[in-house]
């Protein structure tokens, strides 16, 4: 009976093929940087996207005024006491009432500040910067919509803007605007043409 020989793989075999490895990992890393930069970016964005819509129908709902406030934190995982009102906030409280220093206390009809809903950024949002803006284009970080669904209040937000800690053209930035009526939607500032839905 003949032997049967296994063959293993030889150094050079092993070399190239690490070789190749990296090359492709060279090639695709700053792709995947990229990709999980813009991940962070539309996972903010939605979450305030979603904080909005949820104050509009509460307010609608309720037949009361209602406010989405930015907020940011000494953790950006933990919703406390820390929050403090700012239009570049990546957390976000909807409340019946101002929410700052209050933003631990759980959800509640009665007490004070009374809040629906509230979401910490967590990691996911640390290199993602957030920044509500005035009709003007002065910062705000308060939106308080009426019974109506209403945009109402002094100095709401009328669009806020979501992109990367690096601003860059590998990174699709995000905005999303609230209209005087109540309208909300997101769109990217980057898209020019006019026939492109995702225009802003």
């Amino acid at each position: 009976m003949r032997a049967q020989h296994s063959r293993g793989v030889t150094l050079v075999e092993l070399i190239v093929t690490l070789a190749i490895l990296s090359l492709l990992l060279m090639v695709a890393a700053p792709n995947v940087s990229a990709w999980v930069r813009n991940t962070q970016i539309r996972n903010v964005a939605t979450s305030i996207l979603t904080g909005v819509q949820r104050a509009r129908a509460e307010a609608i709902r309720r037949n009361a005024p209602m406010r989405f406030s930015l907020v940011s934190l000494s953790d950006s995982s933990v919703m406390d006491g820390s929050c403090k009102l700012s239009e570049a906030g990546v957390a976000w409280v909807v409340s019946q009432d101002n929410p700052a220093g209050l933003c631990g206390v759980a959800v509640s009809e009665t007490t004070a500040p009374r809040i629906v809903d509230k979401h910490a950024s967590g990691s996911g949002g640390k290199w993602v910067t957030v920044n509500g803006n005035q009709v003007d284009g002065k910062d705000a970080h308060t939106l308080i919509f009426n019974g109506f669904g209403r945009s109402a209040g002094p100095e709401p937000i009328s669009w806020i803007d979501i992109d990367n800690d690096t601003p860059g053209p590998d990174y699709r930035a995000l905005r999303i605007v609230i209209g005087a009526g109540g309208t909300v939607r997101m769109c990217e500032p980057g898209v020019t043409n006019a026939s492109d839905p995702r225009k802003c």
